[in-house]
């Protein structure tokens, strides 16, 4: 669900701060994850537990493995925003120093060596588009994605300028069962779990 703004291009900064007093009155009554984007504020119904929770905790293990000591695979709560553009996003996992995790509030996301998005059922072009065209915007350099409908991801790096702001250069495809490289470390695919009874829908166009 995507709640939008009636008119996006006046009073964006007085827009965002009702958003996020919105998303805070909501947090603790509503399940699932709420996030604003350009568009305006997304709920996103994640189930708890199952694939979704399994495969980021898979993937922060893993990382955490391969990863100096300074660093860490989080997967808690924190928010990564940047007010300036009007966006707040959540990531799965990410990729940050333990000094620059250690803030109140929200992360600063050019802090993020990387964010990590297990896709959900409830609403996959989150994922695949708007967070592919956000998390640029926020100079986030590294963006990885893991499917559990169709047991595919992708890799998002190299941020290059373009008429419509920041976006990824490069896009790097796996299949589970693959080792995939996220940033500077390689993990393994195998064993990340599939959701059941699911069909293998087509990924989705991002948006250019």
């Amino acid at each position: 669900m995507t709640v939008a703004p009636d008119n996006p291009r006046q009073g964006a900064s007085h827009l965002y701060r009702t958003m996020r007093d919105v998303i805070q009155s909501m947090d603790d009554v509503i399940p699932g994850k709420f996030e604003i984007t350009k568009e305006g504020i997304v709920h996103d119904m994640m189930s708890p537990g199952g694939p979704h929770e399994v495969t980021a905790a898979y993937v922060s293990r893993r990382l955490e493995r391969e990863m100096p000591d300074e660093l860490l695979a989080h997967n808690g709560t924190p928010d990564v925003e940047d007010e300036p553009e009007n966006l707040m996003r959540h990531p799965d996992v990410m990729v940050i120093a333990w000094t620059d995790l250690n803030v109140e509030g929200s992360i600063d996301p050019r802090t993020v060596f990387a964010a990590i998005e297990v896709v959900s059922r409830s609403n996959p072009d989150n994922d695949w588009v708007g967070k592919v065209r956000d998390y640029p915007l926020m100079g986030i350099p590294v963006y990885a994605i893991f499917d559990p409908r169709t047991g595919t991801g992708a890799v998002f790096t190299d941020i290059h300028p373009t008429p419509h702001g920041p976006r990824y250069a490069t896009r790097k495809d796996f299949v589970y069962g693959e080792d995939v490289t996220i940033a500077d470390w390689t993990i393994s695919t195998d064993g990340l779990p599939r959701y059941k009874d699911e069909s293998s829908p087509e990924e989705p166009q991002t948006s250019r």
